[in-house]
């Protein structure tokens, strides 16, 4: 961390960025993308690699990034990676750590370290078709935040709660998005 960067995030960047946006709305319209190829049994490999943003194809990424899919033994799987809702509580924390770093550095805020773990509480019941009344996926998610930082509790108490409110993940977890599947036979 320097004094330029400090959380490692170039705040006269951050706010160019913001001020692009805030010019040119067309900017802000992303599209991400993943491929996912299932392998044997509960095996699967995604690959993610371009992205559409800034009203252009990105092709920054030389080579794709290859996430390992799987379940543990007692879910019939072999751990040839993290399950599915591993991955989505990774992403949820990542996408938290980097809005946290990101504001932080745009309050003044100097952060020395940071770790956050999360707790993802499901019942197979609705996973294995056992009832239509438990939900499927999580019904409880819990996130420690450790932080040190020589801001005050008052401070990193509303940057989280800022953080909360602008993370793309933690909305889509929290808030219904529409997730349209279709068939297509070839592959």
């Amino acid at each position: 961390m320097t004094q330029q960067h400090p959380n490692g995030v170039d705040v006269q960047k951050l706010v160019a960025t913001i001020e692009a946006v805030k010019n040119d709305p067309a900017l802000a319209a992303f599209q991400f993308r993943a491929r996912t190829e299932w392998h044997s049994g509960a095996h699967v490999q995604t690959h993610i690699q371009s992205f559409h943003g800034v009203k252009q194809e990105d092709q920054s990424r030389q080579q794709p990034f290859v996430l390992e899919g799987d379940e543990p033994p007692v879910l019939l799987g072999s751990n040839q990676g993290a399950n599915a809702v591993e991955l989505l509580l990774a992403g949820l924390t990542a996408c938290l750590s980097v809005g946290i770093a990101y504001n932080a550095a745009a309050r003044g805020i100097a952060i020395e370290a940071m770790r956050l773990d999360v707790t993802g509480d499901i019942d197979l019941h609705g996973f294995l078709g056992l009832s239509e009344t438990i939900r499927a996926g999580c019904h409880d998610i819990n996130i420690a935040c450790h932080m040190k930082s020589d801001a005050s509790d008052s401070a990193i108490a509303d940057l989280l709660d800022h953080v909360q409110k602008t993370s793309p993940v933690t909305d889509m977890v929290r808030h219904p998005t529409p997730v349209h599947v279709k068939f297509v036979r070839e592959i």
